[in-house]
């Protein structure tokens, strides 16, 4: 029960954050043109929105439109600073709650075709009731905002620019990565919906097959999932070639990184990639105080740019821009893969058995509240790596370095895995040890099989969350591996163990991507 107390405390500080950030500017954002309006959607579903035009618009010219579908379990009046402040400098900007949450009609469908149809239908209401000009249009917004604008550009041709912060270009490879529920991440999302909108009957059954792990489901929950991933549509998106802002936190619990940096390689139009520490949105929400923010401002230059044509050099910037998450400023890079352009091994020798069904100590944090100490204080998930119990933890070290590693990019674990039961998880943690040996996490990731023959071995090789982190010199870095971790579903029999190896024809190790230097 406690567990469940602290996941509502969190989703309640999220909602009244947001609605904060929100509502504060609503006195002063009034006088320069704000309506509030209902816009008929998908279906006839009622969409509530509001409407801010330029101070000077006496309809003698038209206007780039930028619209802003509001986030998750969000109300309208979301975005209302930053689309103050978009409208002062010649934008109209429609913002309008997701259907199912709030005021807004219907039910929730997690930026399913109707949520992407809603989009439609606001564009064209916005072309007929303001001097919107139809040949600059652009989408954006965090979280469920960016899943929807992302997936509206790939199916309509009228969005020419998109802003997609703290979104997801892969929702499977964001929520059920490594075949393993991300659960606090889903009962966040679950347990937020309840209280502020309407789930449709479709989400309910997806929620309670996640929350089961009902395999007989899983094909049907692959298949949800891909309907509702940009990375499903990316040909038609490369076709009209929108240009695509994508920016997220190394942190993000809920949305991982990896899955928006193998999307962005694989956009051929005007593209930037930004990383930056944190998680889920917290990078941004100051921005939608009204308080100055690197993301947002890069926003609204992207939109200069790319829907009023003004040369502000943001196309001439390196277009993959990195923060590392021990301090720093951004990072410039050509593209994704020249971020770990060279690469350190960690042997994993020898045999090692752990017993499953019990945390070993290590472990990703807590859904959200983890991030955030990490970005503000550095203070990331820790453990005591010579003290963490070796019954349940299998540990490999690498050798102290004699200089920094900056780590940058994504490690990558193989070894080979002997499980004693047809099904297992297990969860890969890289950790920065210091000279006492308190490891500070660096990345994770979690991996679970289903149908193995018990006692026959079979190769695992598993990407950790992307991130960027500098290891002092004299430090190590460590790879822990054991099964339980309060972040993600365990799928381990009881009794069950696992065996890791290394034969001499397939050895073992981890991947850590560096930063030449």
């Amino acid at each position: 029960m406690g567990h469940r107390k602290a996941l509502r405390t969190t989703a309640v500080g999220i909602v009244s954050a947001t609605l904060i950030a929100g509502v504060g500017p609503v006195a002063s954002a009034s006088t320069g043109g704000i309506r509030f309006v209902d816009i008929t959607g998908d279906g006839g579903t009622t969409l509530k929105a509001n409407v801010i035009t330029p101070a000077d618009a006496d309809g003698s010219r038209r206007y780039p439109l930028l619209v802003f579908p509001t986030s998750w379990a969000t109300p309208q009046v979301q975005y209302l600073a930053q689309a103050q402040k978009l409208a002062n400098s010649g934008y109209i900007v429609v913002s309008y709650n997701v259907r199912g949450f709030w005021q807004s009609g219907g039910e929730i469908e997690v930026a399913g075709p109707p949520d992407v149809a809603d989009a439609s239908r606001v564009i064209d209401w916005a072309l007929a009731n303001t001097p919107a000009d139809a040949g600059r249009i652009g989408m954006g917004g965090m979280s469920y905002a960016a899943g929807i604008s992302l997936l509206t550009a790939a199916q309509d041709e009228r969005v020419r620019a998109v802003a997609a912060l703290s979104g997801w270009a892969d929702l499977i490879d964001s929520i059920y990565s490594g075949r393993t529920q991300h659960t606090q991440a889903a009962a966040l999302l679950n347990g937020t919906s309840l209280v502020t909108g309407r789930q449709s009957a479709e989400v309910k059954e997806i929620f309670s097959a996640f929350r089961t792990s009902d395999l007989s489901k899983e094909d049907a929950m692959v298949a949800w999932g891909k309907k509702r991933s940009v990375t499903t549509y990316l040909d038609q998106l490369n076709d009209s070639a929108p240009a695509v802002f994508l920016a997220n936190a190394w942190g993000d619990s809920i949305f991982p990184p990896n899955q928006y940096a193998d999307f962005y390689e694989k956009l051929t139009g005007p593209k930037r990639l930004q990383f930056r520490p944190g998680d889920h949105a917290t990078a941004e929400i100051t921005g939608l105080l009204g308080l100055p923010n690197d993301v947002w401002t890069d926003t609204e230059r992207w939109f200069d740019h790319y829907l009023k044509g003004e040369a502000n050099g943001i196309d001439r910037e390196q277009p993959v821009r990195l923060k590392s998450r021990t301090g720093g400023g951004y990072e410039g890079y050509p593209d994704w893969k020249s971020v770990g352009a060279t690469s350190r091994k960690i042997t994993l020798a020898g045999s090692t058995t752990i017993r499953a069904n019990v945390n070993s100590g290590a472990d990703g944090g807590t859904v959200v509240l983890s991030g955030i100490l990490d970005q503000f204080a550095k203070v990331p998930p820790m453990a005591s790596i010579p003290l963490l119990p070796r019954r349940w933890a299998a540990v490999w070290q690498s050798e102290k370095y004699g200089s920094a590693q900056q780590v940058r990019g994504t490690a990558r674990l193989h070894t080979t895995l002997t499980p004693t039961k047809e099904s297992g998880t297990l969860v890969a943690y890289l950790y920065d040890v210091g000279p006492l040996g308190l490891g500070k996490l660096v990345s994770n990731a979690p991996y679970t099989f289903h149908g193995r023959t018990p006692g026959e071995p079979f190769g695992v090789d598993l990407e950790l969350f992307s991130t960027a982190y500098d290891v002092p010199a004299g430090h190590r870095l460590a790879l822990v591996v054991d099964t339980v971790d309060p972040l993600y579903a365990e799928h381990n029999p009881t009794g069950a163990q696992l065996t890791f190896s290394s034969p001499a024809n397939d050895p073992s190790f981890v991947s850590v991507p560096l930063r030449e230097q």
